[in-house]
Order: C-alpha cells, then sequence, then structure tokens
C-alpha cells in the first residue's frame, strides 16, 4: 500500500461525470450572467473547479507531464509561501526552521485522505541564526490551559487580556508584559518582541532547571587495536583537537576526558599537578569499573598542559601494536559510567566489528547479494545492547556521537542504535585511510573542525504544539520520545533535523488558521537555561484545488524519504518502494479526478506537484532504496541514517543533487556575499543528454561534489581552472581546485565556496574525466536517465501512468 495508507476510490462513473459536466455548464452560465446569489457556496462544494472569479494561482496550473520535456527549474525551488495577508506573512517563521508538507491546511481528515498528500512538518530547530531576539525577561508569559509560549498570532481581546491560537483560552496580560523595553512604552503588550519575531529565545528562569545548569562535558573513546593505527585517524583528530581546544564551547568549567581501547580499556589520569598524563588500563571487561573516578574527566583549563601532552604522544603511542580485538560495548558502558554524574558528550571513534564483550557483532552481510533485486536483509540491528545503552546514557543527558571509520563492514544498523536513541550524530567515512584514501582523510579534517567548535545544547527537550484539532504521531530524527509529544534530546546541534507527522482528529471548521510551536529548552555551553521558540502559521481550506495548491513538494519529499526509512526497516525495502510509487500514483490519480475534460491517456500534475514524479524516482535510485546496483549495505544503512536526521536543506541535494556548466560562468546574475563576485549558472537536468563533451560540469550532491571534465573541453578552460595544459594531463585523481590567478579560477573557486559554506558534513571534491573508471559513481546521480536496474524518468513517467489507468 501507499505510505498514506488509505485505499483509494476514483470517481469515474459515467452518470458522475454527467452530473459533474451539467453543472459546470450551469456555473458558467451564471457566471456570464451573474444573476445567481449562491455562487461562493457553490464554488466551495465543487471546490475541485475553483470556479472563484480570481485567476488561477500557478501553483494549479495543469502539466502534462508526458509532454513537458523539461520540468526542471533552472533556478532553485523555494518554499512556497502560506496564503496569509500581508501582516500575516510578514510575521511567519522561515521556512529555513519550520515548514509544512502541505501549506494549505484541510479542514478535515476526509478531505486529506481525498488529496492523499502526507501532512507532517519538517523542522531545523537549532540552525545557526545571524539575528535572534533574546528576552530577558522576569516572566515567560504562557497560556494557562495548554502552556503555549505568546507568539505574533495570538489576539489581544485588550490590552489586559489575550487569546491562545491554539486552545482558544483567554489569559490575562501579567503586569511586567506591558512595559516595552524596546520602545521604552508602557501600555503596547501586542508591540513587545515576543509578539513581533515568530523565531525568539528566553532565557529561563530556575522554574525550568531540575538541577544547577550542567558544564560542558567532553569525552572522546577512541579505537586503538591494530585496524584502527593502520588506518591513522588518531593522527587527524589528535591534530584536530590541538588547533580546536581553545575554540571548543564551554565556559571556565568545561570538562575533558579521553578513553581508548582494543582488548582492554585504558584510561588517563590528567589531574593537574602531575608531570605527565598517567595511563591506567581496565582488562577485566566483563565488569567495566572506572580505576580512578574522579581525575578522569578534568577541568579542561587547570589540565590544559597535560591534555596537550597526551594529544602529542597518542598517534605514535600504539603504532607496534599486535591487539586486533576491539571492545567497543564495554568501553561504552564505562563512558556510560564516567559521565553520569554530569552529562554532556561522548565522541566514539570506531574502525571495526566489536569482537569483545557485551555488544559484540558477527558479521551479517553477504557480499554476493549487494546488487540483489529480491530482498535486503539485515537493516535493522542485530542485538538491542545498543539502544538500551543509548537510553541509558539519554536518561543521564549523555548523547553518544559515532564516527565509523572502516574499511570493511562494520554493522552500522546495530552500532548506530548507540546515537539514534541518545540524540547523537553519526559520521561515516567508508574505505578511510589517511595516505590510500586522502580525500577521506580531508573531509575528516574538516568535519571535525565543524563538529568540535559548532554550538551545543545540553539536557534539552522539545516540544511540538499545534492547534487544538490537529496531532502528531510518529517522529522522525535522532532522540528518545520520552512522552507523547516531548523529545528527549541530551545534546542537541545546529545540524539537527527532525520531521514529525500529523493527521486531523477533529474538523477545523470553525478557524481558518492553524498554528505549530516548537519549544526547545537547553542549556547553552556556557551554563545558561534557554528556550528557543518557532511559531508557525497556515491558513485552512476547505476545497481538494486549495489543498494541491498549497502543496510543498520538497518538504512532502523528505517527509516520505523518513517514512520509507520506517518502512524498510520494519517490514522490507521493496514494500518501501512500493510505497513511494504508490504516493506518486495514488496523489496525481486523486488530483487528475478534479480536472475536468481531462483526456485519458494525459498524465496531468497540478503545477505545484509537477516535481512529484522527478523527485520520488531519485529517491528511489538513492542509496537508501536502490536495488539492482551494487551497494553495500553500511553504505545503504548510513543513507537510512542522513535521510532521518538531515535538515531539509540538505537532505535535498543527497535526493536530487544540483548539477552545474561551469566552463562558461559569467557575472551575468550574479550575487554578491562579502565583497564576493558570486557567479548564479542555471540547474541542468540530471541527464547525460546535458552532458557535452566540449563543457565542464559541477554537481553538487550534498557531501560530495563532482566536476566532469568532457573530453574536448576547451584548453584554456583546464590550464585557467585545473592548472593543467590540456585534457590528457589531468591526473586521475584530482580532489582540488588549485588557486590560481586568472578569471575563470576565481569565477569558479567563489562559486564553489559559496555552495560549500552553511553545511555540516565537509563536501570533498572529485574531478572526473570524461571516460574514467571514476565515472560511474558520477553517472549513477543522472537520475533521468535508465539504467540496468532502473527506469528513465520518462519510463517512469509512463509506468505511473500504467498504474492510474489500471
Amino acid at each position: 500500500g501507499s505510505l498514506l495508507r488509505q485505499p483509494l476510490n476514483r470517481p469515474s462513473h459515467p452518470g458522475y461525470i454527467v452530473f459533474m459536466l451539467v453543472t459546470l455548464f450551469f456555473c458558467l452560465f451564471c457566471l456570464l450572467f451573474q444573476q445567481y446569489p449562491g455562487m461562493n457556496q457553490l464554488s466551495s462544494s465543487l471546490g475541485g473547479l475553483s470556479l472563484q472569479s480570481s485567476p488561477q494561482p500557478e501553483s494549479l496550473r495543469p502539466v502534462d507531464l508526458t509532454q513537458e520535456r523539461n520540468i526542471l527549474p533552472t533556478t532553485p525551488v523555494w518554499a512556497p509561501v502560506p496564503n496569509l495577508n500581508v501582516d500575516l506573512k510578514k510575521l511567519n517563521c522561515s521556512p529555513d526552521s519550520f515548514r509544512c508538507t502541505l501549506t494549505n491546511i484541510p479542514q478535515t481528515q476526509a478531505l486529506l485522505n481525498k488529496a492523499k498528500l502526507p501532512l507532517g512538518l519538517l523542522l531545523h530547530p537549532f540552525r545557526d541564526l545571524t539575528q535572534l531576539p533574546v528576552i530577558t525577561s522576569n516572566t515567560i508569559v504562557r497560556c494557562r490551559s495548554c502552556r503555549t509560549y505568546i507568539n505574533p498570532f495570538v489576539s489581544f481581546i485588550d490590552q489586559r487580556r489575550w487569546k491562545c491560537n491554539l486552545c482558544y483560552r483567554v489569559n490575562d496580560v501579567p503586569e511586567e508584559f506591558m512595559y516595552n523595553p524596546l520602545t521604552r512604552s508602557y501600555g503596547e503588550p501586542h508591540k513587545r518582541p515576543e509578539v513581533q519575531n515568530s523565531t525568539v529565545e528566553f532565557i529561563a528562569s530556575s522554574d525550568y532547571m531540575l538541577r544547577p545548569p550542567q558544564p560542558a562535558v567532553y569525552l572522546f573513546v577512541l579505537d586503538v587495536s591494530h585496524n584502527a593505527v593502520e588506518a591513522g585517524y588518531l593522527t587527524i583528530l589528535c591534530q584536530s583537537l590541538l588547533e580546536n581546544l581553545d575554540k571548543l564551547p564551554g565556559d571556565s568549567r568545561t570538562r575533558i576526558g579521553f578513553m581508548t581501547f582494543d582488548s582492554t580499556i585504558h584510561f588517563y589520569n590528567l589531574q593537574e599537578g602531575l608531570s605527565q598524563p598517567q595511563m591506567l588500563i581496565v582488562s577485566d571487561i566483563d565488569d567495566v569499573f572506572l580505576p580512578t573516578p574522579d581525575s578522569l574527566l578534568v577541568n579542561l583549563y587547570e589540565s590544559k598542559e597535560l591534555i596537550k601532552d597526551l594529544l602529542n604522544a597518542l598517534p605514535s603511542m600504539f603504532t607496534n601494536t599486535r591487539e586486533t580485538h576491539s571492545a567497543l560495548g564495554p568501553a561504552l558502558q564505562a563512558a556510560f559510567k564516567l559521565m553520569s554524574p554530569t552529562g554532556g558528550r561522548v565522541s566514539v571513534f570506531q574502525t571495526q566489528l566489536p569482537s569483545l564483550g557485551a555488544g559484540l557483532l558477527q558479521s551479517r552481510e553477504d557480499p554476493n547479494q549487494r546488487s540483489s533485486t529480491k530482498v535486503v536483509q539485515h537493516l535493522g540491528p542485530a542485538t538491542d545492547f545498543y539502544k538500551k545503552l543509548a537510553l541509558d546514557c539519554s536518561g543521564q543527558q549523555t548523547a553518544v556521537d559515532l564516527f565509523l571509520l572502516s574499511s570493511q563492514y562494520s554493522d552500522l544498523a546495530s552500532l548506530a542504535c548507540v546515537s539514534k536513541y541518545s540524540a547523537g550524530c553519526i559520521y561515516y567515512y567508508p574505505s578511510f585511510h589517511y595516505t590510500h584514501n586522502p580525500s577521506q582523510a580531508e573531509k575528516l579534517q574538516k568535519d571535525l573542525k565543524r563538529y568540535l567548535t559548532r554550538k551545543i545544547g545540553f539536557e534539552a527537550v522539545m516540544r511540538i504544539r499545534c492547534t487544538k484539532g490537529l496531532s502528531m504521531h510518529t517522529f522522525h530524527g535522532n532522540f528518545f520520545v520520552r512522552s507523547t509529544d516531548l523529545l528527549s534530546l541530551a545534546n542537541i546541534n545546529p545540524d539537527a533535523g527532525f520531521a514529525v507527522q500529523l493527521s486531523i482528529e477533529e474538523n477545523l471548521t470553525d478557524t481558518s488558521l492553524v498554528c505549530f510551536q516548537t519549544a526547545l529548552l537547553y542549556t547553552s555551553s556556557k551554563g545558561e537555561r534557554r528556550i528557543r521558540v518557532h511559531t508557525l502559521c497556515l491558513p485552512v481550506v476547505s476545497s481538494l484545488a486549495d489543498v494541491y495548491a498549497g502543496v510543498d513538494v520538497q518538504a512532502a519529499i523528505c517527509l516520505l524519504a523518513n517514512m520509507a526509512v520506517d518502512r524498510s526497516i520494519s517490514s522490507s525495502l521493496s514494500d518501501a518502494r512500493d510505497a513511494l510509487v504508490n504516493a506518486v500514483v495514488d496523489s496525481l490519480s486523486a488530483y487528475g479526478s478534479t480536472v475536468s475534460n481531462l483526456q485519458h491517456s494525459a498524465l496531468v500534475a497540478p503545477s505545484s506537484l509537477k516535481l512529484f514524479p522527478l523527485y520520488v524516482l531519485a529517491l528511489l535510485k538513492q542509496k537508501a532504496f536502490r536495488t539492482g546496483t551494487s551497494t553495500r549495505l553500511d553504505d545503504r544503512v548510513y543513507a537510512m541514517c542522513q535521510i532521518k536526521c538531515q535538515p531539509l536543506v540538505h537532505l535535498m541535494k543527497m535526493i536530487h543533487p544540483n548539477l552545474y556548466r561551469i566552463d562558461r560562468l559569467t557575472d551575468e546574475g550574479a550575487i554578491h556575499v562579502n565583497d564576493r563576485v558570486v557567479p548564479q549558472p542555471p540547474l541542468q537536468k540530471l541527464s547525460a543528454e546535458k552532458l557535452t563533451r566540449e563543457g565542464a560540469f559541477l554537481m553538487d550532491c550534498g557531501s560530495v561534489f563532482y566536476i566532469w571534465i568532457g573530453k574536448s573541453c576547451d584548453n584554456n578552460f583546464i590550464e585557467d581552472v585545473l592548472g593543467y595544459p590540456n585534457f590528457a594531463s589531468i591526473p586521475q585523481k584530482m580532489t582540488y581546485l588549485p588557486e590560481l590567478d586568472t578569471l575563470s579560477s576565481e569565477r569558479a573557486r567563489s562559486f564553489i565556496t559559496w555552495l560549500r559554506d552553511n553545511r555540516p558534513l565537509s563536501p570533498v571534491l572529485h574531478v572526473v574525466k570524461d571516460e574514467s573508471p571514476a565515472k560511474t559513481e558520477f553517472f549513477q546521480h543522472l537520475i533521468e536517465d535508465r539504467t540496468e536496474a532502473a527506469f528513465s524518468y520518462y519510463e517512469f513517467l509512463l509506468h505511473i501512468q500504467q498504474q492510474i489507468c489500471k
């Protein structure tokens, strides 16, 4: 069945069609003579026919998909702007923080079911913001009934009373709120910053604390088995830590600690006053204990010299090791004991399958099944050890971040649970080796710089509230659901995305607007308790046409991707794939039934949904869901982890990369960013027919960039941008653009730097020569073309059409 799981019914009865045609002619007749008093009521009951005299919105223009060959716009697809009055539009939350799959909310669940579209929210609640109103007032004004924070969409009945926009209760305005600190005036509560901004941050009082705010605590747990030492990640990690020690978020109370492990666990006493770090070994991994509980997590500033000594020594301490085993489970148990008194962040670096003690794992991958079109097994965990440990950590406000740097299968499906349920993050570097795979080494180095210095919130909880009548039922992301609507986040970081599915429990007939509010309560790295609040307001509609007019197709595809990951694990991959196809079939079929005089052979979508089939095809070809193309199990599982926790803007590039031609960049239409001129080349569709041998193309896949150089590419471009005299002299493995003093080089680098900015994972760059073996990876992303195992875009449309006509 479809991911939306409702049976499909299509009004194709001949009598129905005759009735519709008669009604249509009658309405047109009335419109011509303007004599019919109930015109508006009639048009709303036939909502699908949009008979109001207002012109049809562009989003409802019917598009014949099989006829329109260039469906992809040449400029980026922006989030649709909700159809609100001018004042509300100005006040609404930025789609970068908060967006809904439908910007017009259906009045009833029945109407939503008819539209066959997913309803849900996508959130990026802690993203880096340049402007954020911070409010320090003694009274945080909230609804007495549902605890909603006062926001721009409440109504003031008079100066002394306000009405909640979620539960409609009337509340008193507290005395302190009558004074506006910004204008220093009294008696204008509606002009306070909380009511003028839909994203605000409150400094919280002691009412919002269960205990005094914790300090920032960082523990690094490092695999030092033979495999790990051979891969050489320690050098990069220690170097990165030495460079960024002073930039770790925190204050004078910040604490830090280190553990290493192979078949035993090694602790490091870094107590101030020692002449050098002291290594303490615990070899009983079946009953882990802390040798000196008080001196293993130390104050960063008091013990800074000892910490630096340890970081300088670590890379060479284990060079001659013969230890091949990995006691990851026991090391994590020890980390949990060490962190429990305070909470904080554990960063685990692992390079292989855990082979000793609690949580040990066996290899479950059959390499011969990597291209299978049948059943893909082992997408779920082999043991509940890592999930249980994560829940224990979450209970003690500790998140575990996993860095997996593996050269062979490491059962990420099991290991990922330790981060998933503790609100941690997962980083994955397949085939990592610091000399044999320099681009992965460079990626680790850049990712670590962002990871170690980005903002962090500790001991956090997040709650999402919505207007009475709406309810939330499934959450997506890395967290633990503590109660029906409270997400427990031991850590929150600015790169974490979340999604939630919604249903309409009670009809929304008495309201023209609904609101959603997310509140994130956290402790900043400086030890302040803060609450970040985002509020989104959307109109309610009663006609099917209006529901289609307001679809946010990118939000819808990201929500469906999350749902499909769940379906792959709980049911099967093939079930999830079928459900994705059915989502397109059902929604286009339902839309088709609202369009009059539709030719039976046409496949028509409203303009708002014209990219839906393309994006679903892209998902089916994505590593998470593809079949018939060789895909390592850990790669597939990692792609699924990414889908569940990437914010929409990054997830979209993973699903549908952006392709640009870059051998002819000009300043026409360029934008100016910090004294740089950034060219804005048009987007190209993802098809080999767009690649000309005379050109050079850049593909942005989110965490990787490819530059494809055509065989007959102009030598001037090759020399000015790549620094080689001609095509033949470009090396096979080139992973950077040199800084050359030419206009073409400056334009290309400026464009790539602009693309690179503001993303959680530093993209690696691969220069791919036409006809080199490396090009298969690049060509796999050309999703409009057919492969041995998958449809081309045109074939996919025909397949959808056949399913609809069945």
